[in-house]
C-alpha cells in the first residue's frame, strides 16, 4: 500500500481543480505551490549551512526580466523565463564565486547576500521609467494566443502549472539528497579543509548548489509575476522576501523535503488571515511576525514543524530486532 500512496496522492492533487472549483481556495493553493517551490529553492542551500539573504534578489530578477522582455521586446515568457533564470544564475556566480574562492562564509556570506538583495531592490526602484519603481509593474495582457503569452484566466490551468513546478522542485530536492553532492556539501559544512583534503572540489560544489538554487528561485518569481499579472519590489524582491523564505523553510523544516511546503502553508495562511482580519491596518505585520517566529523556531524547534513531528514518530517507533 505504501508503494502506491504517492501515486494516489498525485492523482488526487491533479484531479482536485476539476472536482473542487472554488476560485478563492484554488487561488490560495496556487500561491502555496508557487511559494513552496521558492522556499524549497532556498532550502537547497540553507540545509548545507549556506545561509543566503539574497534570494529575494534572484526572485526579483526572474519576475522583472520576464515581464520587461515581454512588454518592451515582445519576447514570449516561454523564452523570457529561461533567460531570466540564466540572468539569476549569472548574478549568483558573480557574487558567490569571490565569496567561495576566498572563503567568505557564515555571517559574512549572509551579509554579502543581504547586500545583493538590497542592490536588486534599489535597481528596480531607481529604474522606474522601465520597471514602474515602487508603484509596481504589470505585464501587458494579450488579446492573441494566451499560450504564447503564458496568460490564463482560469484557475484550473494555473493550478496544474504550479503543481507541475512544485513536483519538479521536489524531484530536484530528492535528486540532490540522493546524489554525491549531498555528501560533499555536508562534508564541506562540517570542515572545508578536511573535505578538500578528501578530494572534494569545495568551490565547485558550492557554486553548483548556489546556481541550482538561484535558477529555481528565479523561476518561482517569473511564475508568480505571470500568475498575479502584477509585481512590485516589495512582493518579489528585497530583504522582506528573503526573510520570508528563511522563516518558511525554518518553520516547516529545512532538512525535510516537504518542510518548505509546510512553511508555505503557514506563511500564506498567516498573510491571508492578517489581510482578512485587519485589512490595510496589518501592512508590514507579517514581516514583524516572521522575525519573531523565526527566533522562536530556531530556539525551540530547530528542525521545524514537520521535522520535529517526524522525529517524535521515529522515537516512538518500536526498535527492529
Amino acid at each position: 500500500m505504501k508503494r502506491y500512496l504517492p501515486w494516489i496522492a498525485g492523482a488526487a492533487l491533479i484531479a482536485l481543480p476539476f472536482v473542487y472549483k472554488q476560485p478563492y481556495h484554488l487561488h490560495i493553493l496556487i500561491l502555496i505551490l508557487i511559494w513552496s517551490f521558492a522556499y524549497t529553492s532556498w532550502s537547497m542551500m540553507g540545509r548545507f549551512g549556506l545561509v543566503s539573504l539574497g534570494h529575494g534578489g534572484f526572485m526579483g530578477v526572474g519576475a522583472y526580466v520576464t515581464a520587461l522582455l515581454w512588454n518592451h521586446l515582445g519576447v514570449s515568457p516561454w523564452i523570457g523565463i529561461p533567460l531570466s533564470m540564466l540572468a539569476a544564475a549569472a548574478l549568483a556566480m558573480v557574487v558567490a564565486y569571490p565569496c567561495f574562492r576566498f572563503r567568505i562564509t557564515g555571517h559574512y556570506f549572509a551579509l554579502v547576500t543581504l547586500a545583493l538583495s538590497g542592490i536588486v531592490l534599489q535597481v528596480i526602484t531607481a529604474t522606474r521609467d522601465f520597471t514602474g519603481g515602487s508603484l509596481g509593474y504589470t505585464p501587458e495582457r494579450t488579446k492573441g494566443n494566451v499560450f504564447v503569452a503564458l496568460q490564463f484566466t482560469d484557475k484550473e490551468t494555473w493550478y496544474l502549472i504550479a503543481l507541475a513546478v512544485w513536483a519538479a522542485g521536489m524531484y530536484v530536492w530528492y535528486w540532490v539528497d540522493r546524489s554525491m553532492t549531498r555528501y560533499a556539501l555536508e562534508a564541506i559544512s562540517e570542515d572545508e579543509d578536511a573535505a578538500a583534503a578528501a578530494g572534494v572540489n569545495v568551490t565547485f560544489e558550492k557554486l553548483k548548489i548556489t546556481a541550482i538554487s538561484a535558477v529555481m528561485t528565479a523561476l518561482a518569481g517569473a511564475l508568480y509575476g505571470q500568475y498575479q499579472m502584477f509585481i512590485s519590489p516589495d512582493t518579489v524582491s528585497g530583504i522582506s522576501v528573503s526573510l520570508q523564505m528563511v522563516f518558511a523553510a525554518v518553520a516547516g523544516g529545512i532538512y525535510v523535503a516537504f518542510g518548505p511546503t509546510v512553511g508555505a502553508i503557514i506563511t500564506i495562511l498567516l498573510n491571508e488571515g492578517l489581510r482578512i482580519g485587519f485589512g490595510t491596518k496589518a501592512v508590514g505585520w507579517d514581516n514583524l511576525i516572521y522575525g519573531v517566529l523565526l527566533v522562536v523556531f530556531i530556539i525551540f524547534l530547530p528542525k521545524g514543524t514537520l521535522g520535529s513531528i517526524l522525529d517524535k514518530f521515529k522515537s516512538r517507533a518500536p526498535a527492529k530486532s
